[in-house]
């Protein structure tokens, strides 16, 4: 007897229909490593200080290249250079209330912005820090989440994917300043 009318087919479908109102939250981060040392960013969120690497959500009309260069700069006051896609991360929180799918990307930073004080950088952000693997994983519980360590740990392993491995299709957004 085929799959399908054995009952096996059934259950896979109802598991699909419920997750059409599933919208995860698509976020992009940096991955910047200097002698040994990670950049993180010290954020206020929710009401806790927690630690994570710059990062945001992929904001309309950009790609995911231009999201992580304009997260570092908000977030860390540094210009990102992406080299390397590090990977594409699902991720759910344990309350089961939130669901990310963050694009992580390794590259170099550059260029701080000296003049962008804390006042000036995206609200809630504390401070940011260079931190070894280890200094990492010892603040546990104060990562944003558990893609932080998961991210270092996947560019010390060596994992890098082309940024070609990337496409951004259609048309481009229309130019807001330009007249109708």
């Amino acid at each position: 007897q085929p799959a399908h009318q054995a009952g096996a087919g059934r259950c896979a479908c109802a598991r699909y229909n419920r997750a059409m109102s599933f919208r995860p939250d698509v976020t992009v981060a940096a991955i910047a490593e200097q002698r040994g040392r990670f950049l993180l960013v010290e954020e206020r969120i929710e009401g806790r200080v927690v630690f994570n690497q710059p990062a945001g959500h992929l904001e309309a009309g950009e790609t995911l290249i231009e999201a992580v260069v304009r997260e570092t700069r908000e977030e860390a006051a540094f210009c990102f250079a992406p080299r390397h896609l590090l990977g594409i991360y699902q991720w759910r929180h344990p309350r089961g209330t939130d669901a990310t799918l963050r694009f992580a990307f390794s590259g170099e930073v550059s260029d701080f912005d000296a003049n962008r004080t804390l006042g000036t950088l995206d609200e809630g952000i504390i401070a940011t820090h260079w931190l070894t693997r280890a200094e990492v994983a010892a603040l546990g519980p104060r990562l944003r989440t558990p893609l932080v360590l998961r991210c270092i740990d996947d560019y010390l392993g060596g994992r890098r994917l082309p940024l070609a491995a990337l496409a951004c299709l259609g048309p481009s957004p229309p130019d807001e300043a330009a007249p109708p």
